[in-house]
């Protein structure tokens, strides 16, 4: 008893108090160096703890249940004699030796039989001969898995309860390396490359409101089944109204601008009361629509560092004048970056107008969980057939995108349809 050495728990990544599941030897076992001794589980990953050298168990110090941490006792061990003859391992102890003189290939298809029992024998078929500790092999009863059948990455070809997970998770993983695939997506990254290889690069860092809604825009591109429904609105009175406005409101004792903006604004309103199915969202369940009762509008305004969606609140309730002077007071705010979280959410529908720039149509990203956005560009004079020629006409178009759980392509034409009716003729926006 004197030579007997006390094995204690290695270090084990700085876990602590981590529960023993299995105990694998008694006093009186053999073993050989790395043979497993007790199996530990922390809320992260399993493993074994092995013997550091071959030898017989004195006394077992702890049991099944028994929370541990690193230095902790958890046997006796006599070293054996005779570094040549090694003592028996434990899988040498639980399965027959194959014979000597059998090649090691025929050992997985014995020959025919009686069958030992499962529950006498302790081993799936096949696995005579193999490198496994006894927790492995009693996963690999579990999942009804031949050990033969597994390549061997630990020592000396030993099978790890890694290698059989592998082995379990192989014919259901897809060609592309799991490594690639975010999680939850299913959807396999972009590969990396060097471009500096081809030519000279420069590396920007992206604007934090990039940062931001780069991910907001991906996972509504992701999730929301998008349809663009594009029509055109001939605003050439409405326009010239505008511009009346405009006029009055730049001589002002305080002066402000009246936009095009506004004019959707009122229309976008008028529209969704009359078709409430675009002022709505899913339910998280998604199996009931929400109807809102209130009108607030997010408006895209595009500054130097990236796009933001403030939004508009009780727009219902306010008029043309007061629309103007409150898009001017946001797009200060949006371009001194002082918009707060406040300022842009809430919003039950978004316009998105690139009409300063130009374009002849473009597909908005559904600004979820809102179901539907506005896309509008720069208006431009064509020749409209009016019964008996052609006159110039100035035509707005519009894109529509929609979330198709939510809107059929039927509901979207009505919906933009009526959204033109109202801007062809300002004076609708006022019933």
């Amino acid at each position: 008893m004197s030579d007997a050495t006390e094995v204690k728990v290695p270090d084990i990544g700085g876990f602590s108090e981590v529960p023993i599941i299995e105990v694998h030897v008694n006093p009186g076992d053999q073993v050989n160096a790395e043979d497993p001794l007790v199996t530990l589980e922390s809320d992260k990953a399993t493993m074994d703890v092995p013997a550091p050298a071959a030898g017989s168990v004195v006394d077992v110090l702890v049991k099944v249940g028994d929370q541990v941490s690193e230095g902790a006792p958890i046997l006796l061990l006599t070293p054996g004699d005779g570094a040549l003859v090694a003592p028996p391992s434990l899988v040498e102890q639980q399965e027959p030796a194959p014979a000597a003189t059998a090649p090691a290939p025929t050992v997985a298809a014995p020959a025919p039989g009686p069958v030992p029992a499962p529950a006498a024998a302790g081993v799936v078929a096949g696995t005579l001969g193999t490198h496994a500790g006894p927790s492995v092999r009693r996963m690999a009863r579990e999942f009804d898995i031949d050990l033969g059948a597994v390549t061997g990455t630990g020592q000396k070809g030993r099978i790890t309860k890694g290698d059989l997970l592998s082995y379990v998770r192989g014919p259901a993983t897809p060609p592309a390396p799991a490594a690639t695939i975010p999680a939850g997506a299913g959807i396999p990254e972009i590969p990396a490359q060097d471009f500096a290889k081809f030519g000279a690069v420069t590396a920007r860092p992206l604007s934090r409101i990039k940062k931001l809604s780069g991910p907001f825009l991906h996972r509504s591109w992701l999730n929301v089944p998008h349809v663009t429904h594009n029509d055109e609105a001939d605003i050439t009175e409405l326009d010239r109204y505008r511009k009346e406005l405009d006029t009055e409101a730049k001589t002002a004792k305080d002066p402000y601008r009246v936009t095009l903006l506004a004019f959707l604004v009122k229309a976008a309103v008028s529209a969704l009361k009359a078709f409430p199915e675009f002022n709505s969202s899913l339910s998280p369940d998604k199996d009931a629509l929400i109807l809102k009762d209130y009108y607030n509008i997010g408006i895209a305004v595009d500054t130097p560092d990236g796009l933001v969606v403030p939004v508009v609140s009780d727009a219902d309730r306010k008029g043309i004048v007061d629309l103007s002077r409150e898009f001017g007071a946001i797009s200060a705010k949006a371009r001194d970056g002082k918009l707060s979280p406040a300022d842009m959410s809430g919003g039950t529908f978004t316009i998105s107008s690139l009409g300063g720039i130009g374009g002849t149509g473009f597909t908005p990203i559904v600004n979820a969980p809102e179901v539907a956005i506005l896309g509008v560009v720069r208006s431009r004079t064509a020749p409209v057939w009016n019964g008996s020629e052609f006159a110039p006409r100035l035509m707005l178009p519009l894109s529509l995108s929609y979330d198709h759980r939510v809107i059929d392509g039927a509901l979207a034409a009505r919906f933009a349809r009526h959204l033109c009716h109202l801007l062809e003729d300002d004076r609708r926006l006022l019933l």
